[in-house]
């Protein structure tokens, strides 16, 4: 408690602060809350009514994002000047929107449905699975969220400040798009809850009558007509306003929360007063309920025996004497109570799994059966049939979706009174919660409902009830309408989020052409980005069966987990500077155990989406890294460079290169006139066709002067060079020496070029212009000094003569010839030189000559076909001249290329 006022500034100046009363009567006033009035004022707080607090809570309570809040209150200027929303605790901010996310439609329409199939051990161990990926995935998250603050963005924010903008922008992309298909996911729930459940009679394009693909094809195409029509009617409510949806956010949270509260009431209830609904089964066939009225092929009144309208449904006739089906007349027709109850022991028979293909009738366990197996099935269409063919990995797909929703609290940071202290706590207690009530549901529905029931996923038989409703208490519609609100605001919530998040990507710019999605209305609302979100939704829509679009949308959320946990286990590995989340229990073993699961798990649920959203990604990847904006967000892979970068230097330190793996690494010595412009740019031109983008180049230039006075022209001078490279395609790194003349400058270059052992071995310079005029007598000089000290050094030297006339990389030659003079000593170097250069597009037309002098006394013949034999094993293809000459035609040129290495350097001292 306060024990004192306080006030900051000069109180006796008016002009001091705009926002300081400093009249007497507010010191006096202030003054008086010390001593006894104190006492009065801490009395007053701490007997504040709590309840009033709860529902102030609960009335600001919103499921959106921060970027949804910002808008809603932009649209509402006025009350937001006269009042400001809370800040929200961990609790309201974190806890209730994460479990409104999680909880949602596979819970309500699938989760029974999968414990019929998987059976009680099958699906505890898919629950089991995905919870633990997306806690250790809470974990990871965490650590991330507490290192910093994430904006409007979540999980796309986190990623590409700690991946990178590559990885970012392809994995943002991805969450979006699951996002997206979140959405449709929810209204394919709610319009199958709408027609099946609610009203049947709505159905535009009527099943009665039809069978096998034409009833499945008239359901799809309600769902897509009832689909599309309900997409509009949310995104139009999106685009005017979230703050309707808003409003309603905890409308929908209580009906999840009810919804659950009815199931747990109905499975404790079963085990004293479980409630009637039976299934009728013919052997050990369960019967449609729609076709026929009583469970008995007979029933009598009086004296007489009546035939039912199940004995009509299989029989040609309703008299006793009618030719029936041969399976109906073998077996008897029994009632089953399709909900025994907790103490039943029905548990037992729902242990193991039960998959079956499509079409396949369920069937009974424990019933026997007479059945001819050669007599062909007929009336299939009196009894329940699958209608998908399951297995394990399609139960993962489907069950996944119903954990996701794990990153509604960190996409709320802005909202949060302590971010750092809410996420943690809220998101994993969020997980927890909702993954006993998960296993427990596995468990108790598994002990309370029979199998048939359980399998029986539209409810046929059981009078067309949605299974979970059966078990709901006190009536089966609790369940019905609150799973119906329930996935309307969930699909409400996910085209509100997944616009914004579009938006966040666009607005960061890394993918140029989803620029135009940044732009909204004039207050930030993202009017384009709905519509597109709108357009993808729909395009799940037109799919129709949420049982297919469950595991698209579980790609794109399993990879968007693992490139979480990627970045956790990256930052904590490189232990980079910043890295110092708040969130202390986190280990980078957790992480990668939590990446390996979500891998796991793409390929799982659907090895061809898995490949699909990886290449979707990789695609995204690579076009954010050659197209994207350059962004430096000081993320996790520049890291990973550095530190692979000094891994691969300190081996290069431990030998030699090996002579096949040779290749020249040139130093370009280029020259710069006054202006630090570069005055022989084909150089580069040359070094682009020699390279070819491998191995190392390093462009150097020199300053005359001093460090201090000319460090401006020197990055002038780099950033030329720099331009330069990039127009002529040359990968490489440019420095700039500065010295107090040329010659040691480039003395400079030469020594100090490169890093450890990723050093230049080839040195590449101009031959020098007008040497035989006196005012260019230095270039010369400078020349010989770069010849000597590059033989001193070991290193190639190429000298292109009269660079001018060198063709650029824009030129192709269709025909020509690249002449070599072969000389004996130099150690292979003017056979690999034309070979490099044919490797570029500009020469590649081109045919190698080998050219090489014989004297008159030897056999040119024989040396042609040597050298022909050497280069066949050289695997290199040329043509080969041998040119006769007498000895006294041998040029000094000649001479000194051919003899050895030491007596060239003597002999170039001694001419100059």
């Amino acid at each position: 408690m306060f024990n004192s006022c306080m006030f900051t500034g000069d109180a006796t100046s008016k002009e001091s602060s705009p926002f300081i009363n400093s009249s007497t009567s507010d010191v006096e006033k202030c003054q008086q809350y010390d001593g006894k009035n104190m006492a009065l004022f801490e009395e007053e707080m701490d007997t504040s009514p709590m309840v009033s607090s709860l529902l102030s809570s609960l009335a600001n309570y919103s499921n959106l994002t921060q970027g949804s809040k910002e808008h809603e209150e932009a649209e509402n200027n006025e009350e937001a000047r006269k009042k400001t929303a809370p800040r929200m605790g961990t609790i309201m901010g974190v806890y209730l929107p994460c479990m409104q996310n999680i909880l949602g439609v596979i819970l309500f329409l699938r989760m029974t449905w999968l414990v019929g199939i998987g059976g009680v051990l099958g699906t505890f161990t898919i629950v089991f699975m995905c919870c633990s990926t997306t806690m250790l995935t809470a974990i990871s998250m965490s650590a991330i969220a507490t290192n910093g603050v994430v904006p409007a963005g979540g999980s796309y924010y986190m990623i590409s400040r700690s991946l990178g903008p590559e990885f970012g922008g392809a994995v943002g992309i991805c969450f979006y798009l699951g996002t997206t298909f979140a959405g449709a996911m929810y209204i394919l729930g709610c319009i199958e809850i709408l027609l099946i459940y609610i009203v049947p009679a709505a159905a535009i394009f009527k099943m009665e009558g039809l069978e096998g693909a034409e009833a499945e094809a008239a359901l799809l195409n309600n769902m897509r007509v009832y689909g599309t029509i309900v997409l509009s009617f949310m995104a139009l409510v999106v685009f005017v306003g979230v703050k309707y949806v808003n409003k309603l956010a905890l409308v929908f949270l209580a009906c999840v929360i009810l919804s659950i509260l009815a199931v747990y009431a109905g499975v404790i209830k079963t085990s004293f007063d479980p409630p009637d609904f039976p299934v009728c089964v013919l052997g050990n066939r369960t019967l449609a309920s729609k076709g026929f009225d009583i469970c008995a092929k007979t029933i009598e009144r009086g004296n007489a025996t009546l035939t039912t309208k199940l004995w009509r449904a299989f029989c040609d006739s309703e008299f006793l004497n009618a030719t029936c089906d041969e399976y109906f007349t073998s077996n008897n027709v029994s009632q089953i109570q399709g909900i025994p109850g907790i103490t039943s022991g029905i548990l037992a028979e729902n242990l193991f799994s039960t998959f079956m293909e499509k079409n396949s009738i369920l069937e009974k366990r424990g019933i026997p059966a007479v059945l001819d197996p050669e007599a062909p099935e007929t009336n299939t269409n009196r009894y329940v049939l699958t209608d998908i063919t399951s297995f394990f990995t399609l139960l993962v797909g489907i069950y996944f979706p119903s954990v996701t929703g794990i990153m509604a609290g960190s996409n709320r940071s802005g909202d949060l009174q302590d971010a750092q202290k809410s996420i943690p706590i809220g998101t994993i207690l969020a997980i927890t919660t909702t993954s006993i009530i998960y296993m427990s549901s596995v468990i108790l529905f598994g002990a309370c409902v029979d199998g048939v029931v359980l399998r029986d996923k539209f409810g046929e038989g059981v009078d067309g009830n949605l299974v979970i409703g059966t078990l709901a208490w006190p009536s089966p519609w609790v369940i019905v309408f609150g799973s119906f609100f329930s996935t309307c605001g969930a699909g409400l919530q996910s085209l509100t989020g997944a616009p914004r998040l579009l938006q966040a990507i666009a607005r960061d710019g890394i993918i140029p052409f989803l620029r135009v999605f940044g732009h909204g209305k004039a207050n930030g609302e993202p009017t384009w980005a709905l519509l597109l979100t709108a357009c993808i939704c729909e395009s799940g829509i037109l799919i129709a069966s949420l049982d297919a679009v469950a595991p698209i949308l579980s790609m794109f959320f399993l990879m968007c987990y693992m490139f979480v946990n990627l970045a956790c286990a990256l930052q904590t590995l490189l232990r980079t500077p910043n890295w110092r989340p708040r969130f202390k229990f986190y280990h980078w073993a957790l992480s990668l155990l939590g990446m390996s699961l979500c891998l796991t798990l793409m390929f799982l649920c659907s090895w061809y989406y898995a490949i699909v959203a990886m290449v979707i990604a990789s695609c995204i990847y690579k076009y954010i890294e050659f197209c994207g904006a350059e962004k430096e967000w000081g993320d996790g892979i520049r890291g990973i460079s550095l530190s692979a970068a000094r891994y691969a230097l300190m081996r290069l330190e431990e030998g030699p290169p090996h002579t096949k793996n040779w290749r020249p690494q040139i130093l370009v010595l280029m020259s710069l006139d006054a202006e630090q412009n570069v005055e022989q740019p084909r150089l580069l031109s040359l070094t682009s066709q020699l390279k070819a983008g491998k191995g190392l180049t390093i462009v150097g230039a020199c300053v005359e002067g001093t460090y201090l006075n000319n460090q401006p022209q020197a990055q002038e001078g780099d950033q030329s060079l720099r331009k330069l490279m990039e127009v002529e395609k040359v990968k490489g790194f440019s420095q700039v020496v500065i010295s107090s003349n040329l010659r040691d400058a480039t003395s400079h270059l030469i020594q100090a070029g490169g890093l450890g052992g990723l050093r230049h071995n080839t040195v590449l310079v101009s031959y020098p212009k007008n040497w035989k005029q006196a005012e260019e007598h230095h270039r010369c000089r400078n020349f010989i000094e770069v010849v000597r000290e590059t033989t001193a050094a070991r290193l190639a030297l190429l000298v292109p003569k009269n660079i001018s006339a060198y063709p650029s990389n824009g030129e192709r030659f269709t025909e020509g010839h690249i002449d070599v003079w072969w000389i004996v000593h130099d150690g292979g170097m003017l056979m690999l030189l034309p070979f490099l250069l044919r490797q570029h597009k500009v020469w590649r037309k081109c045919k190698i000559r080998i050219f090489t002098v014989a004297q008159m006394d030897d056999n040119s013949i024989q040396m042609k076909k040597d050298l022909m034999t050497f280069l066949y094993h050289l695997r290199f293809d040329a043509e080969v001249e041998v040119v006769e000459m007498v000895r006294n035609q041998h040029t000094l040129q000649y001479i000194t290329c051919s003899l050895k290495h030491e007596k060239k350097n003597t002999m170039i001292q001694n001419l100059f």
